[in-house]
């Protein structure tokens, strides 16, 4: 075994300050005003008259309790040194100083420093009394040596006002502490940075109340960082209190929150008890008492908006320059409450997670070389969860390299139990629906696209958006700034791991699956039953089990690997027929040659709410597949031609979500989609034929058929009647498309025209039709009011309507390699909402001057326009322009005003003069 090196412990002290002095000079004044405020302040004190337990020997419990003791405050009066009692702690005292980290403070009080120094005048005569010739010299050098310590000499001290001196002894005191509370467990890592920026967020010159909120998983440091500012900044504030497990304590019995209540008011009123009679009563009680104190108050792990409103329940129950910390799984609660500067804490970087392991395993800062490699995969473990690090950097404390690799290899499948604890707080919670979800993302949506996250869950019933809201606010998922669901590692684990939990070794009781071997057991279980099935009903019903009936949710991912992914066809072709409560089955395959006539997935249950099937492997779903629960149905890259075969016409009332992307799709009757809201066919090569009865996609909100290259025609549009209305604007009446928001019809090659009745889509906001065949927009393109996004590259456009000039919510418009394109309207300035546009390779000879009203424009791309000579000369008046690209146009010189854009990138412009474009 490995040896390790040792590491120095500081030692924990049973008092913060040990008082010595003379009883009958300072007991009653002096003595006795700075022992009160040194407890007001919370430093624990020992006082004789106060510590000493009747019964025991003065003198042991005496030299006891000064070896208990971090500091020494030493009152030197005229008769100190007449007690052989105070010269003997004073012997005691200065041994603890020099071989110990203890620090005594000499108070003068009624004597001058030399008088004790050299036993000289009112402490000579006190002194002299002593005739103990074995003592009397070790009490005169303890006299010297703590007469030259640095102290304070009260008549040379704020002009000898005592209460000014006692606040300087208490203050000093107190910021020694601090700095020996941050030292004293050296295994805090990375808190210097966190505790930095937690003050700084205080900002505690201003004398405001400020409530500050810190959230993070469990586990995650939030404790430990909120000590450590506590520590660091206590002193500044008339009375503080630190609350620990408010959760726990509070729910613990029916007088949880009286007693955090009392808690708060004993700390913060210097030990004074309260006994309260209701949560209201304290409330009342601590809103009167504290408010005109400045207070530091740390409310630790709250889960409840209750907790707060009983303990911190409004700003004005504080005096101004108070703060009030609290720490939370549940961001909602801080929101609720009306905190508004809110911290997450930062988990471990793997620097600080190394070096906080090393401490914990090997007493020192780095790894012993031998380990270092087993070190990093414990840390990639722990994920930066400073509790995980911990409890593995203790257990693993003396083990050996085979031990250290016995104890990660069986993390891999057994997860570490005080940790996921610690995690399942969280969990426990939530409310039902909400435990569904988070499990449905811990097995089966960890690294999904949110909006694709929420399709699926809403299709199976579930609160999805608020439900996703409430475990970020938990800080049981992330969401990524590219919206992907994330979720730490351990709290993966722990989700899998209830799960799973109610029977470990049998996944046919486990209500998801995801882990292919398991999967596969499971198929042929079910497969096997179900080939016996009169004697399979026997035996469960004999057991009191119901075959993979507990199963509500698949994930399964098959590759084409040759040989090895075979057995999952027969698998894949009868494992469903026993799943009666399957809702949600996604399947992820690569596989695209599946053997010829194979009944993969002919045998879908009828429970069905989502399915996902990339390379679904057949050319219409299944007849046997009774669809009336499906609300989302994904079967891209297929070969599906049509969606029922032999003509059949069952119609999918509950169906919501559709797309069939980059299949081999030909037909698709609409009429069977009553309900449908998004419709995805985009790639779909081959479709030919698109119906869409009237009365049909009343509620479509979003259609893609980008790049369907044999639809000749968008003649279900065709289907919608003219109202007349204000500015003669074709609306909408029997054909309903009015919540369309999105249409894509890029590469519809053969596609020339649009029809008049488009127009009429009111909700629309994206529109690309790029390399389309289409020659000109239809003249009522501005009665689009809500388009946001117009894509015209690679099209035939010669001239924009004039009715374009209307859409003032319009922000980007493309006209990039638009080759015949040759004049912009005379009012785009009307485009006032307008932010890019690009009209590169295009045959304009001019830009109207009304560009200048353009106030929100940034980018103008005007590449390549080889005829283009000019610009405006009141360009700028464009305040938010920030690129101009004019290479390959034929622009000489630019106008003066172009100076005052100071943010202004100019490419491609070669004159030498180049002053005023900079």
């Amino acid at each position: 075994m490995a040896s390790s090196s040792k590491v120095s412990i500081q030692k924990s002290y049973k008092y913060d300050v040990f008082l010595s002095f003379r009883g009958e000079d300072t007991r009653k004044n002096f003595v006795d005003h700075l022992y009160a405020a040194l407890e007001i302040q919370g430093i624990h004190t020992f006082k004789d008259d106060e510590r000493l337990e009747k019964g025991k020997k003065m003198n042991d419990e005496l030299l006891k309790s000064i070896e208990e003791s971090k500091f020494y405050i030493v009152v030197f009066s005229k008769n100190y040194a007449s007690s052989t009692w105070c010269l003997d702690e004073l012997v005691k005292i200065m041994e603890c100083q020099k071989v110990i980290e203890q620090i005594a403070y000499p108070v003068f009080y009624d004597v001058d420093p030399s008088e004790v120094r050299k036993q000289l005048g009112r402490v000579g005569e006190a002194f002299s009394i002593h005739n103990n010739e074995g003592k009397v010299e070790k009490w005169r050098e303890a006299l010297r040596e703590a007469s030259n310590l640095a102290g304070w000499d009260l008549r040379n001290t704020a002009d000898g006002h005592e209460a000014k001196v006692i606040n300087k002894i208490v203050k000093k005191i107190s910021l020694e502490l601090r700095f020996n509370n941050l030292e004293v467990d050296r295994k805090l890592i990375g808190m210097e940075s966190r505790v930095k920026d937690i003050v700084s967020l205080m900002e505690m010159g201003i004398e405001d109340v400020r409530l500050i909120g810190i959230k993070g998983i469990g586990g995650g440091g939030k404790t430990t960082l909120v000590r450590a500012v506590f520590d660091k900044i206590c002193f500044s504030f008339e009375g503080k209190s630190f609350v620990e497990n408010v959760r726990e304590v509070s729910k613990s019995s029916m007088f949880g929150l009286r007693s955090l209540q009392e808690q708060v008011l004993f700390n913060v009123l210097n030990n004074r008890s309260y006994t309260i009679g209701s949560v209201h009563k304290g409330k009342s009680l601590i809103q009167k008492m504290l408010c005109s104190k400045k207070v530091l108050l740390i409310l630790d792990d709250v889960d409840h908006l209750d907790q707060l409103e009983a303990l911190a329940g409004g700003l004005d129950w504080f005096k101004p320059g108070s703060r009030i910390i609290i720490t939370t799984r549940d961001e909602q609660v801080l929101v609720a409450h009306g905190v508004t500067c809110i911290r997450d804490v930062n988990m471990l970087s793997q620097d600080e997670a190394m070096c906080l392991l090393s401490r914990y395993a090997f007493g020192r800062d780095i790894p012993i070389q031998s380990y270092k490699e087993l070190s990093l995969k414990v840390v990639h473990y722990a994920a930066g969860l400073p509790l995980t690090i911990r409890v593995l950097g203790s257990f693993l404390c003396g083990q050996n390299e085979l031990e250290w690799e016995d104890a990660i290899e069986r993390l891999k499948t057994i997860p570490l139990k005080e940790t996921l604890e610690k995690l399942e707080l969280s969990y426990t919670g939530l409310e039902d629906d909400y435990k569904e979800i988070f499990l449905d993302v811990a097995c089966l949506l960890k690294g999904w696209k949110k909006d694709k996250a929420i399709r699926a869950l809403e299709s199976c019933g579930f609160r999805a958006r608020n439900g996703l809201r409430v475990l970020e606010q938990k800080s049981l998922i992330t969401i990524s700034p590219n919206m992907e669901l994330g979720m730490h590692d351990h709290i993966e684990e722990m989700g899998r791991n209830i799960a799973r939990r109610s029977d470990p070794n049998e996944p046919i009781r486990h209500s998801r699956l995801w882990i292919r071997g398991e999967i596969e057991d499971v198929f042929a279980k079910d497969l096997f039953f179900s080939r016996i099935k009169l004697l399979a009903s026997f035996i469960f019903f004999f057991l009191g089990l119901q075959v993979t009936e507990a199963t509500r949710a698949i994930a399964i991912q098959i590759n084409s690997s040759g040989d090895n992914e075979r057995p999952c066809y027969e698998i894949l072709t009868n494992g469903f027929g026993n799943m009666k409560n399957l809702r949600f089955l996604h399947v992820d395959s690569d596989t695209r040659d599946w053997p010829v006539n194979i009944g993969v997935g002919q045998n879908l249950p009828n429970a069905l709410r989502f399915l996902s099937w990339r390379r679904f492997p057949h050319c219409s779903l299944p007849k046997t597949f009774q669809a009336n629960n499906l609300v989302s149905l994904q079967i891209s890259s297929s070969i599906i031609i049509q969606l029922w075969e032999d003509g059949e016409r069952k119609v999918l009332k509950n169906l919501k979500f559709l797309d069939f992307s980059y299949s081999h799709l030909r037909t698709l009757d609409c009429g069977l989609l009553p309900n449908l809201e998004k419709l995805n066919l985009a790639n779909c090569c081959h479709l030919v034929e698109f119906h869409a009865p009237i009365g049909s996609l009343t509620r479509l909100v979003c259609l893609d058929l980008s790049e369907c290259i044999l639809l000749k025609s968008l003649s279900f549009i065709k289907q919608l009647e003219s109202l007349q209305q204000r500015y003669q604007r074709t609306t909408l009446s029997n054909w309903n498309l009015r919540k369309l928001v999105s249409l894509d019809l890029n590469w519809c090659k053969n596609l020339k025209s649009l029809p008049q009745s488009i127009c009429s889509l009111q909700h629309l906001k994206d529109l690309d039709l790029e390399s389309c065949a289409i020659e000109e927009l239809p003249e009522d393109i501005g009665y689009l009011e809500s388009l946001e996004w117009l894509n015209l590259r690679l099209t035939l456009v010669k001239h924009l309507p004039n009715s374009i000039c209307m859409l003032k919510r319009l922000k980007t418009l493309l006209l990039s390699r638009c080759y015949v394109f040759e004049k912009l309207p005379e009012d785009l300035g009307l485009l006032e909402s307008l932010e890019e546009l690009s009209v590169t390779y295009c045959k304009i000879r001019d830009v109207p001057s009304s560009i200048c009203k353009l106030k929100h424009l940034r980018e103008f791309d005007l590449r390549c326009c080889d005829q283009l000579k000019k610009l405006p000369e009141k360009v700028g008046s464009l305040k938010c322009l920030q690129v101009l690209d004019v290479q390959g146009t034929s622009i000489s010189h630019l106008p003066q005003s172009i100076s005052l854009l100071k943010a202004l990138k100019i490419f491609g412009f070669k004159s030498e003069d180049q002053s005023i474009y900079t």
